[in-house]
């Protein structure tokens, strides 16, 4: 269904479901400045509970494209003045460049605007991540850390942390960086990103266009160099890496345009991905570690009408081609979480304060600027997976508004940054006059909460732990460096959330550092594996993986966890494990798949990844000749092994097989390449 607008001054915008047509340029109908923002307020629907201001408007920020909080309260905010001035026709608007703003409440309690970087180098940055004195803003092809080295509110000092990446003056690059539970930086990148590299000099000029700096292919932690060519990543990917940016790893891959991941407590990745223009298929995943997400043939690269095409030919209906645009039938790629339609889905976080109503509290906060709304997934645990359903805090029918970030400040609400275009990016813009240009923030919060900030104590221990606790990820990044540094000092303070602490969100975050104190690791992670909490037992042993612990000890001790997300956690620990003793703990977990779980079952195939010669025969002879089952089935289906085409074979030669169920095991033959699958589809062809 297609309704047209007017806008001023006289042009037209066809506003279809997959986005929006813009034939001139043209300015909010609605009107321009802080007068005509409060009055846009009136038009929002809130989730009960709640309520919507304006924080600050046109002309102190135009076209936000991501914010971060910091723990004093303060607003950062990447500007997009500057949107495709690199190929569209009203070229560069802003000659200074794009800004990174800092937004707070002066002494009169209106909100003033420090200018904390400008550059014609940063082109709508997509993202900026504050911690500290130092900003990372993400800007393809750079990643830029600016540090205030004196205090004054404005960066003196540029560094890179990466380079030659992919996507420049494009809504598919580098996106922001986030602070983990652990200490890290996780960020991701859209298809078009495609590489990573090192600067090989780090310290750049403050001001100016750094150019094509000498470079290095970053390698990551499983020995591969970080590109899309398929060996084996793919289109977009998913990263962790220490703060200075070393010790890259690869967590996922395969995705379209994610545009910001989130973490929780627990160290779970969850974030959204864009479909393909038209297709409705916007998905929310549960971003399991070092899992193909399918945007991509996996072996060719080709995209998803292939296998759609083939199925539709087939009579497959057309509700199914969202599962064939994400490759969703193909073995070897993670299931989504939860499918929303037609958007564009950008920024993300995972809310764990207090102030918000009990139904948004521990959970996927996320805004998708082409349907106009802010929601909340609430997820459920479905066997190794999650169940989500979707529930609106903030929308509006005010066709401008467009969020692209929300945040959360130091004391709990949560903040909105509205691009307000009548489009929603993809190389084109209305407002294309800097003097009408608009962009605004929203504070949504309780009925009647005002705005304060939480006075740091970062002297001691017990003040540290208190900022650790808080929903603000700056103010959690400040106590955990500090508790990091005191090590066994802090250990007491720390012990008093872990022991009493009724949240295990809280509790979880006090591990996260209790189990880095240097000749504690191993206590506090064995703790962690006995917990009565699934989650904190997952935890136990992420950390055991990042300290670098032997873990095939805990996974003895977890195979047979009532948890089938303990399990999970415990074969992705298997992945390229050496030990004599991987294959048979993998063989156990294999022998509890139900036969209907595809979170377990791709959990096993990412554990066995690299070794399927010697994890499927302790499998077969742990199960012996009563492998031909349901799940028996699933776990050939998803093999990698020499015995697995004979395997299939056999299955696929099963008379009593549909035609659906035929090709569903003729499609796993394709993934698998060498002698044994020629001889055995040589055997299919001759077989009576």
């Amino acid at each position: 269904m297609k309704k047209l607008f007017r806008t001023k001054p006289t042009c037209w915008i066809a506003s279809t479901l997959v986005g929006s047509l813009i034939t001139c340029s043209a300015e909010n109908p609605a009107g321009v400045g802080p007068e005509a923002a409060a009055a846009s307020i009136s038009h929002f629907k809130v989730a009960d509970g709640l309520e919507v201001s304006l924080f600050a408007s046109e002309p102190l920020v135009r076209n936000p494209t991501d914010m971060d909080i910091d723990e004093r309260g303060r607003v950062w905010v990447s500007e997009g003045v500057n949107y495709r001035s690199t190929f569209q026709k009203w070229g560069v608007l802003q000659p200074e460049g794009d800004r990174i703003i800092a937004l707070e409440y002066g002494p009169d309690g209106k909100v003033k605007e420090t200018v904390f970087y400008q550059d014609p180098s940063v082109n709508t940055a997509l993202g900026v991540c504050v911690l500290g004195n130092r900003v990372i803003v993400s800007d393809s092809p750079n990643v830029y850390v600016l540090t205030d080295t004196d205090g004054d509110g404005k960066a003196d000092k540029r560094e890179l942390l990466f380079t030659g990446i992919g996507g420049k003056d494009h809504d598919h690059g580098v996106h922001t960086f986030v602070f983990g539970p652990d200490g890290k930086l996780y960020f991701n990148m859209g298809n078009e990103g495609k590489q990573l590299f090192y600067p090989l000099t780090r310290e750049v000029p403050l001001h100016g266009d750094v150019g094509k700096v000498p470079m290095k292919p970053v390698v990551d932690l499983d020995g591969n160099e970080v590109n899309n060519h398929g060996k084996p990543y793919r289109m977009g990917m998913v990263f962790r890496c220490n703060l200075d940016g070393s010790e890259v790893e690869t967590l996922a891959w395969n995705f379209r345009n994610n545009y910001e991941i989130a973490v929780d407590s627990f160290g779970t990745l969850w974030q959204s991905d864009n479909d393909d223009d038209g297709n409705r298929g916007v998905r929310i995943n549960y971003v399991m570690e070092y899992g193909n997400y399918g945007y991509a043939d996996e072996m060719t690269g080709e995209g998803w009408s292939t296998g759609w095409n083939k199925a539709k030919a087939k009579g497959a209906p057309e509700d199914t081609k969202v599962f064939y645009e994400w490759h969703q039938y193909d073995p070897g790629v993670v299931p989504n979480l939860l499918h929303t339609g037609a958007g564009s889905p950008t920024g993300i976080i995972f809310y764990e304060g207090k102030l918000l109503p009990e139904q948004f509290r521990n959970r996927m906060i996320h805004c998708d600027a082409l349907p106009r709304v802010v929601r909340a997934y609430p997820t459920q645990e479905q066997g190794a997976g999650y169940h989500a359903e979707i529930q609106d805090l903030l929308t509006t029918p005010d066709p401008w508004f467009r969020p692209v970030d929300v945040c959360a400040a130091p004391d709990g609400s949560l903040y909105v940054a509205d691009w307000n275009d009548a489009g929603v990016g993809g190389h084109y813009m209305a407002d294309q006059n800097l003097a009408t240009m608009t962009g605004r923030i929203y504070r949504l919060a309780p009925k009647g909460s005002k705005p304060s900030v939480p006075k740091l104590k970062l002297v001691n221990g017990a003040g540290c732990v208190e900022a650790l606790q808080s929903p603000n990820l700056s103010t959690r990044y400040q106590a955990w460096t500090k508790l990091h540094e005191m090590g066994l000092r802090a250990e007491h303070s720390l012990l008093q959330v872990w022991n009493k602490n009724k949240d295990p969100h809280m509790r979880a975050r006090a591990l996260q550092l209790l189990a880095r104190i240097p000749g504690r690791e191993r206590q506090y992670v064995d703790t962690a594996v006995r917990d009565s909490n699934p989650d904190i037992r997952i935890e136990g042993l992420r950390i055991a993986r990042q300290v670098k612990q032997d873990v095939i000890p805990l996974v003895k001790n977890l195979a047979h966890d009532p948890s089938a997300q303990v399990r999970r956690e415990c074969a992705i620990a298997l992945r390229h494990n050496n030990s004599p003793e991987a294959a048979s703990l993998w063989a156990q977990l294999a022998l509890q798949h139900d036969g209907h779980d595809r979170w377990y079952l791709e959990a096993l195939g990412i554990g066995a990844d690299r070794q399927w010669d010697t994890f499927l025969d302790a499998w077969l002879t742990a199960v012996g000749e009563h492998w031909d089952t349901p799940a028996g089935r699933d776990v050939v289906w998803r093999s990698r092994a020499k015995k697995t085409p004979a395997m299939l074979v056999k299955i696929i030669a099963d008379k009593n097989l549909s035609a659906q169920d035929r090709d569903h095991y003729f499609r796993s033959l394709d993934f698998i390449n060498g002698p044994e699958k020629e001889a055995a589809l040589v055997e299919l062809l001759t077989a009576k």
